[in-house]
């Protein structure tokens, strides 16, 4: 090794300072974290020198899991040979019959990697891409290609770090650190015969201070030079930047294995510290039903997640990802929360990339991987295959995604009806629940949250009710902004309250909003949630309470509001859509180019109505509409009908502790609905046209078992 490189590595490892050495460690779990917002820090624990080269055991065994898992219980074992990473004989078999038939995917993988190495320069290359190929197909130019990508960006973070700065991999929160250091693992493990000594130790040494920084943040170093980092999520399961962590730590910990003495302590980090003590118990216990509490955008980063999941597998025999029931039910929650035309998704939180929730690549990855994970022959598979064909996302649109159409798109499952499902579905550790009518395209879809808010990506959305028909009638107007991040309660359709002009904020990590009551016939769907609890310490708020009725023949609701204010604090009705309420007789109506929306108020019989213009008002966005009805202060009862345009004549009923409406709807159906002024519950009589009853019968609190399929 010549001066200039070893100086390079003394930097990168901070070996030739006693006082910048990062303090020994025995299980390499992280530092003091200061976390913003709702991720939780850990208490600082030393941590094993990072990257020193060593000659071990490459095999590794962390245990038994428990049998009554389903998982392997004779624990993983790791491949002493490269390639080692998710390459088995039945994997390296599968891809190889691929490209030699001309599967479709892996026609469109080749060819992407292909033509970067002609000199395209697709976006967000990555050079593992073309070491698989290479690895599959013994053809030497692909590694020669992917090693020196590799090197190049490590030889550009050494500069960075000999010259006393930060390296590039730590920006933001270290954010790509699973990207950048899982990228150099992959091509060190697939083309490890190509990969030089030098290029080795150098290529380990960097990312092993990398992994090392991210969970030891207040004593992170490069070169010598401290540069301490906020800690965030490192302790969070819930949150998008454990996954690229783990990522990072994982995939460095099986390429390094017996090239490096902090290998093993990455594989333990990742496979026992994280997953089984940390993820596992907050998923089993946080996330029933699925899904993620940073809502539908950040949430769908769980794709990595679950493709960590099938490495593991692939390269050690464990099967880990049923240790909690949560995979499977995402697999489930996602289905549900897609649209009835299959092209966007519940716009629930943050939605950075895209305001819109537009399905996209990274959701077809989540269902590709895990439908992988439970296998074809599970009852969901092809039910998620008919999906996959059917939505506008049939095959990956970015070349940097091709790869996950190759590894994990598989043409043998055979299809099955959406309608295979059953039509309703509650994720408790969301507190969402999403229902359709049908599974067809034409069908009414929406979508109700009562539960936690406990993450930054999450909005203040609890009593949030989504309405979708050919197109959105009821939506979040976050959809229409240009950050895609507008969190606050006037972009959701609840009741806000309002006190000296502005809006009483939701809190978060406070006590959760509640479903009250979930009642699931095929005539009827009955939804209740109390959300007072997420106002706690809110003196405006005394109250607040949502019933809803959905009449599913009829695609009508019937909203029922209970709110209580105190000094002076108005509550404030609202709906939000794309197209401008025009004001139709005793309501207003929503018109969409396929179909439309009546809101009809019939409780107070006196409101304040405005129409509001998101573009007009506030410079994030780019369109969108909200009526308000807003109530005098006090006690507030809103009842309002929402139903397909000129469907239903409604009538005010009130008598003593009920307020209620009449429906006579131009099929012939008929429906009474009742609600206790004061206490959850009431009534529903509900008849088909001719007559026929579906429905005679009390409304109240309790949670009906969900079937996952159709009866």
């Amino acid at each position: 090794m010549n001066l200039r490189r070893f100086s390079l590595l003394c930097a990168v490892l901070a070996a030739c300072s006693d006082d910048s050495s990062p303090a020994d460690d025995t299980d390499g779990t992280g530092g003091s974290a200061t976390t913003p917002g709702s991720a939780s820090g850990s208490a600082s624990e030393s941590a094993t020198t990072p990257g020193t080269a060593t000659e071990g055991d490459s095999t590794a065994d962390t245990g038994a899991t428990d049998p009554d898992t389903g998982t392997d219980d004779t624990g993983p074992v790791i491949p002493t040979d490269h390639p080692r990473i998710y390459l088995n004989p039945d994997n390296v078999a599968r891809l190889t019959a691929a490209l030699d038939d001309g599967q479709p995917a892996a026609v469109r993988m080749r060819e992407m990697v292909d033509g970067q190495l002609g000199g395209a320069d697709y976006y967000e290359f990555q050079a593992a891409d073309a070491a698989l190929i290479g690895a599959l197909t013994g053809d030497a130019s692909y590694c020669a290609y992917a090693i020196a990508q590799t090197d190049a960006w490590v030889t550009g973070e050494e500069a960075r770090v000999a010259n006393g700065e930060n390296a590039e991999v730590a920006g933001d929160s270290y954010l790509y650190v699973g990207d950048h250091i899982g990228d150099l693992s992959l091509v060190l493990d697939w083309c490890y015969d190509d990969v030089t000594a030098d290029q080795r130790m150098r290529w380990i040494a960097y990312a092993d201070q990398a992994v090392w920084n991210v969970w030891h943040p207040e004593e992170a170093t490069w070169g010598g030079t401290v540069f301490p980092w906020s800690g965030w999520s490192i302790d969070n399961p819930s949150n998008n930047y454990y996954y690229s962590f783990l990522r990072a730590t994982l995939l460095l910990g099986l390429a390094s294995l017996g090239d490096s003495e902090s290998a093993q302590t990455w594989i333990d980090t990742f496979r026992t510290t994280k997953i089984e003590e940390q993820l596992v118990p907050r998923f089993t216990a946080d996330l029933v039903g699925g899904g993620s509490r940073e809502g539908t955008g950040y949430g769908v980063a769980m794709w990595h997640l679950f493709q960590l999941y099938d490495l593991w597998e692939a390269s050690t025999g464990e099967r880990i990802w049923d240790l909690s029931p949560h995979t499977r039910d995402s697999l489930v929650n996602f289905m549900h929360i897609t649209v009835p035309t299959l092209d966007r998704i519940a716009p629930i939180g943050d939605h950075a990339r895209d305001s819109t929730a537009a399905l996209f690549d990274y959701h077809r990855a989540y269902l590709l991987v895990l439908q992988h994970l439970v296998g074809p022959d599970d009852a969901l598979a092809p039910v998620v295959q008919q999906y996959l064909a059917e939505c506008s996302v049939p095959e990956m649109t970015q070349f940097f995604m091709r790869s996950v159409d190759f590894m994990y798109t598989d043409p043998s499952i055979p299809t099955a009806p959406l309608s295979t499902l059953h039509d309703t579905w509650y994720a408790p550790g969301t507190g969402s629940v999403f229902f359709r009518t049908a599974w067809q395209q034409d069908a009414t879809w929406g979508g109700f949250i009562a539960g936690p808010y406990t993450e930054s990506h999450a909005h203040h959305d609890q009593g949030s009710l989504l309405v979708y028909r050919g197109e959105w009638l009821g939506y979040d107007a976050n959809v229409d902004s240009h950050s895609g991040i507008v969190q606050g309660e006037g972009v959701h359709n609840l009741v806000r309250i309002d006190d000296g002009g502005a809006p009483v904020p939701m809190l978060s990590e406070q006590q959760p909003a509640e479903l009250v009551a979930l009642h699931d016939t095929p005539e009827v769907l009955y939804l209740a949630g109390d959300i007072t609890p997420i106002y706690q310490g809110a003196a405006a708020v005394a109250r607040s309470e949502r019933e809803v009725v959905l009449l599913e023949d009829e695609g009508t609701f019937v909203v029922f509001d209970r709110v209580d204010t105190t000094g002076g604090a108005r509550a404030i009705w609202q709906l939000n859509a794309p197209r401008a309420p025009s004001a139709q007789g005793d309501g207003w109506r929503v018109d969409g180019d396929v179909d439309g929306l009546d809101i009809l108020p019939v409780w107070p019989a006196n409101v304040d109505a405005s129409v509001l213009d998101w573009a007009a008002t506030d410079g994030d966005m780019l369109g969108g509409y909200r009526l308000d009805l807003a109530a005098d202060p006090g006690e507030a009862r809103f009842l309002v009908v929402l139903a397909p345009p000129g469907a239903v004549d409604v009538t005010a009923v009130g008598a003593g502790d009920e307020l209620g409406v009449d429906l006579d709807f131009a099929s012939g159906a008929t429906a009474s609905v009742r609600f206790t002024r004061d206490d959850f519950g009431g009534s529903l009589v509900y008849a088909a046209p001719g007559g026929a009853s579906l429905h005679d019968g009390a409304l109240g609190p309790g949670i009906d078992a969900l079937p996952l399929f159709a009866e």
